[in-house]
């Protein structure tokens, strides 16, 4: 408290200058309109500004609740879009079963993505409770991400489409010419089409998605677009794929379930025997 006093003691003058020229400033903005005026809207643009601010991080403490909502509801999109791509021309929506559709979407957050080595692998934080388990196929908006080879009950890992132990089905969009995807451990943003027949009529830029020729992934999924062709003796001998996904950034995924996968696996196996 003594400290306190010894500072009034101390600015007495200066603070009596500042209260005067307040009551100074008080006293004209009463008297005279257009200062008034003045006032009132330079202070309603510094409130309006901190309450921006303040909106601001308000909405970016929301962003977290925000994303899980909008993934949620693409989920529900893409559902609604296989419910519909399911139905025969003479159906009707209302009588088809979700069981009907020929795949279904489970969104996931990826936990752990490995984008540097040989083999990589990715975790997410859904597993055998939320009906994950292996060879399920892993998407997301931009295209392939991965295949789920172990899942626990809360969670599972992925094989990354930048492993070199993992081929993918795969043909140039609006065409009949199918390949397998595969990588060659380099660059993480480019992958290689391997086993395409000769025929097969290539050029840069176009597109390739997922061949549909498993119970995995179905047709039509986007992968990337043609980066470079080298031909030797007629033949393909490189086809470079530059990935509509940066694979160093991946932060949901939607992991497609087919629910006739067991009985298509069922029948083509007795084949074989």
């Amino acid at each position: 408290m003594q400290q306190f006093f010894n500072f009034l003691v101390k600015y007495k003058y200066f603070l009596l200058f500042v209260l005067l020229e307040f009551f100074a400033l008080l006293f004209t903005i009463q008297s005279h309109s257009f200062h008034q005026s003045v006032f009132v809207n330079s202070s309603n643009q510094f409130t309006g500004a901190i309450l921006s601010k303040i909106d601001a991080f308000d909405s970016y403490l929301d962003l977290t609740s925000e994303n899980k909502s909008l993934l949620e509801e693409n989920t529900l999109l893409k559902n609604k879009l296989a419910h519909f791509n399911s139905l025969d021309s003479l159906q009707s929506p209302e009588f088809i079963e979700l069981n009907d559709l020929n795949f279904k979407y489970i969104s996931a957050k990826v936990i752990r993505n490995e984008f540097t080595k040989p083999n990589n692998y990715l975790t997410i934080n859904k597993g055998e409770i939320d009906s994950v388990f292996n060879d399920i196929g892993a998407i997301n908006e931009k295209g392939v991400i991965g295949i789920v080879n172990h899942s626990s009950k809360n969670y599972a890992t992925l094989i990354s489409i930048l492993n070199q132990n993992l081929k993918i089905n795969v043909k140039i969009k609006h065409s009949d010419f199918f390949g397998s995807l595969a990588w060659n451990g380099i660059n993480y943003n480019v992958l290689q089409v391997i086993d395409i027949p000769r025929q097969a009529n290539f050029k840069v830029g176009d597109t390739i998605v997922t061949g549909g020729q498993s119970t995995i992934f179905p047709e039509g999924i986007p992968v990337g677009s043609v980066l470079d062709i080298k031909t030797e003796n007629d033949r393909y001998s490189k086809i470079d794929i530059k990935l509509f996904n940066d694979m160093s950034a991946i932060g949901h995924v939607y992991l497609i379930i087919n629910p006739h996968k067991s009985e298509i696996k069922n029948l083509e196996d007795s084949n074989n025997e």
